[in-house]
């Protein structure tokens, strides 16, 4: 198409200078003619230098000149080289080479074009999929504050709920008493029997009436090895008074001894009651430390008392918290590790009744 283009102009113009010779020579045969001729009777000469003009031409057209071999043929010129000789076909030349490097960078445009055509449209439906998942995500997130209320208020009822039940076993408990350390196979075959002849040795205390038991027992399965450590007795009394006498004589006495073993009672209470005193008692060395009178109750009840201002604690996490709160207003640069009393864990082992200081 290009070629094409470049050639037809050049044509155009190598036709239009082959008429105008032609045009130029018909002039001079009739300007020669003209003046052969006789002088006419005074009319216009226009119309017999037309006839002449158009018969000269029509002749030619019907018997045209011999051309001589060696002359080019009018139309052999090629499309190089009419680009060559004439400025016209060098001025089209480089406007076509412009053209053809503007087409190159439009075929790279249009690349571009639909690259980011692509990438947009992917874009969109990325777009889209984001707007349906946040459309749901807007309508799951009330369902889910509706269910995390929900939960929250079943959390609360379940800690009040949990709360009772801790209440209602240590109140099943309370007529327990729990001994450690008594070594296994030394009350023989009758249990009871030897509780209702040793407590009142081991206290020295008279008991009227004598001490009667519901039920006594070792904790866990029976050991077939007796070099480890005791298992713990628990012995449920006929009397409460007696249940609650018994704790608060031990615990006035100090450690109690059977010959050379040493023996700990205590109240019976629930595992979460016993865990529960076992923590506030862990807090008794920065009590101490900050200088906080303090006093361990049943249950599960720890109550201080600093510069006049007395509290109570149900739960050793608030008395951590506020003992933390304490040490920093009173020391705010000052950190000070505090051992913790060793205490042994082990729910059949644990002594919530230690002696309060």
């Amino acid at each position: 198409m290009a070629t094409r283009a470049i050639g037809r102009p050049a044509l155009f113009i190598e036709k239009l200078r082959r008429a105008e010779e032609e045009v130029e020579a018909c002039g001079r045969g009739l300007e020669c003619r003209r003046a052969a001729a006789p002088k006419s009777d005074g009319k216009p000469p226009g119309n017999t230098a037309r006839q002449l003009f158009f018969s000269e031409a029509l002749r030619q057209q019907k018997h045209p000149p011999v051309k001589d071999p060696k002359d080019p043929p009018p139309h052999s010129h090629t499309i190089t080289g009419n680009m060559e000789e004439s400025p016209q076909g060098a001025s089209m030349d480089r406007i076509l080479q412009e053209i053809s490097a503007v087409g190159r960078k439009l075929e790279g445009m249009d690349s571009a074009v639909m690259a980011l055509t692509a990438e947009t449209r992917s874009m969109r439906l990325e777009i889209a999929g984001f707007q349906s998942q946040i459309s749901g995500l807007d309508q799951r997130v009330p369902t889910v504050e509706t269910q995390v209320a929900s939960w929250t208020d079943n959390g609360q009822e379940l800690m009040h709920l949990r709360s009772k039940l801790t209440d209602l076993e240590d109140r099943s408990r309370r007529d327990n008493i729990r001994l450690m350390g008594l070594p296994e196979g030394m009350e023989g075959t009758n249990l009871t029997s030897f509780l209702r002849d040793t407590l009142p040795k081991l206290t020295d205390t008279t008991f009227d009436p004598p001490l009667e038991f519901e039920r006594v027992h070792r904790l866990g399965p029976k050991r077939q090895d007796r070099k480890g450590r005791p298992r713990s007795i628990i012995a449920c009394l006929l009397r409460h008074g007696q249940a609650r006498q018994l704790p608060q004589t031990a615990r006035a006495q100090g450690p109690l001894k059977l010959g050379t073993t040493e023996i700990r009672l205590s109240a019976g209470f629930s595992k979460e009651t016993v865990d529960r005193r076992r923590a506030f008692l862990s807090l008794r060395p920065r009590l101490c430390h900050l200088d906080v009178k303090f006093g361990l109750f049943e249950p599960a009840r720890m109550w201080i008392t600093k510069n006049g201002d007395s509290r109570t604690f149900f739960d050793p996490e608030d008395l951590r918290t506020f003992l933390d709160n304490l040490q920093e207003q009173a020391h705010p640069m000052e950190t000070t590790t505090l051992p913790l009393q060793d205490i042994r864990v082990g729910s059949d082992t644990a002594d919530p009744w230690s002696v309060l200081e």
